[in-house]
């Protein structure tokens, strides 16, 4: 059976990998790592397609040591048992670097089992992960590797690999390959900072090639959808949504719609309108208050609409949170309080507030409230906060038009009870 292209092509040197220069380029520290000859624990973490399983298998034939290769999709517990045994054996003399390949597969368990032997450098371990190891890998295995990040590749760097791979499809299959202009360069700025995805487009268009000609066209359809990296569930997914709200709470409404676009395109619907509504009370809060009520209209069409024509209201939504005041007090004033109530620092209610429509509350004391509706300004002051908080506070008037004029009547009312006070 015929290996992909993109595995027949693998680079056998790190001069070779495409990309990931902030690793591997000269003088970075895992080149140097590597060039030491000593090998220690590393963890590869990034998109799939960018190089981690090359890098890690060409570190592997540096090293000397007997090669176990892994992955976490399909390695049971009697595998691992099975590569801690040879750690005895007359072949694992120099040592066992076991290359596990998605890593965040294997249970606490599993990962646990392999402490022991990572400890005491009869195994080196060279995990890889599409997920934030952070999140998925065991903190006693975290604790004795290295990370390091593997990035999506930059579509000039990909273009090259693209470029390469049609040569040695032409040397493998003495194929007499021509290319419209463009082809590469489309194939690379579509394929998501993916080298295994642009050489296997690559492959296939060569394989679809009519008259050994590959067009323009054959390529956008091979290429369709193909620089999405989205996974409803992985790492890919939040990042998006990170910078979704973080582009609206920096005012960038133009980011902002590229985000948006990202998701619905990947036809996630239910995220972004969950997050505008979050974004609405968390982002834009007070200073416009009635932006929930806007976002919320706005989330109601879409969900009513569907998509494609969703996005008309989901965009509405979007640019005009971007260009709403800002204001974060209310998610700050909540946050202070639930910090207080989770330390238990709370108190007894003040007896003047606890319920009283009951007989028997004077003798239990429950006496002594004021009814706000009687006074001047519909305000008196009287202590609301347990004791242990009685000046407490919580809550900040935002600098935005909308809690200065609250607070301007705040003062106002204020005021009004300490002059009938004086009286």
């Amino acid at each position: 059976m015929a290996s992909p292209l993109a595995d027949t092509i693998r680079p056998d040197g790190l001069e070779d990998v495409v990309g990931q220069t902030h690793l591997l380029g000269e003088g970075k520290l895992l080149r140097r790592i590597v060039d030491s000859g000593r090998i220690p624990n590393l963890i590869f973490y990034g998109p799939s397609g960018t190089g981690k399983t090359t890098v890690a298998r060409i570190i592997a034939r540096k090293s000397n040591k007997k090669l176990f290769h892994l992955n976490g999709t399909s390695a049971s517990t009697a595998d691992i048992k099975e590569v801690i045994a040879e750690t005895g054996g007359i072949d694992g003399y120099n040592g066992i670097l076991l290359y596990l390949d998605e890593i965040q597969y294997l249970n606490k368990k599993q990962q646990q089992s392999l402490l022991e032997y990572i400890e005491d450098g009869s195994i080196t371990l060279i995990a890889s992960t599409t997920e934030n190891p952070y999140f998925y890998v065991y903190n006693a295995i975290l604790s004795r590797c290295t990370v390091f990040e593997f990035h999506p590749v930059e579509a000039a760097e990909l273009e090259r690999a693209v470029c390469r791979a049609f040569d040695q499809y032409r040397k493998l299959y003495s194929a007499e390959l021509t290319l419209e202009d463009g082809v590469c360069a489309y194939i690379a700025a579509s394929c998501g900072g993916d080298v295994r995805k642009a050489i296997n487009a690559a492959e296939l268009a060569a394989l679809g090639a009519e008259n050994s000609r590959i067009t323009m066209e054959d390529v956008r359809q091979l290429s369709q959808r193909s620089a999405m990296r989205y996974d409803r569930d992985g790492d890919a997914h939040y990042d998006i949504l990170s910078a979704f709200q973080k582009s609206i709470r920096g005012s960038d409404e133009n980011a902002a719609l590229h985000y948006l676009a990202r998701l619905l395109e990947a036809g996630d619907l239910i995220s972004p309108c969950r997050r505008l509504l979050v974004i609405a009370a968390e982002d834009i809060g007070l200073a416009y208050p009635a932006a929930i009520h806007v976002v919320n209209a706005c989330v109601e069409a879409a969900n009513k609409l569907g998509l494609p024509e969703a996005r008309i209201p989901l965009a509405e939504a979007v640019i005009f949170l971007a260009t709403c005041p800002k204001s974060n007090s209310a998610i700050c004033a909540i946050d202070e309080a639930l910090a207080d109530v989770r330390k238990g620092n709370t108190g007894d209610i003040p007896s003047s507030l606890k319920d009283a429509h009951f007989a028997g509350a004077e003798k239990l004391g429950h006496v002594g409230y004021q009814y706000a509706h009687s006074f001047p300004g519909h305000y008196v002051r009287q202590q609301y906060l347990p004791d242990p908080l009685k000046d407490r506070v919580y809550y900040q008037f935002g600098d935005n038009k909308t809690e200065q004029a609250a607070l301007t009547y705040r003062q106002h009312i204020l005021q009004i009870s300490q002059e009938k006070e004086k009286k």
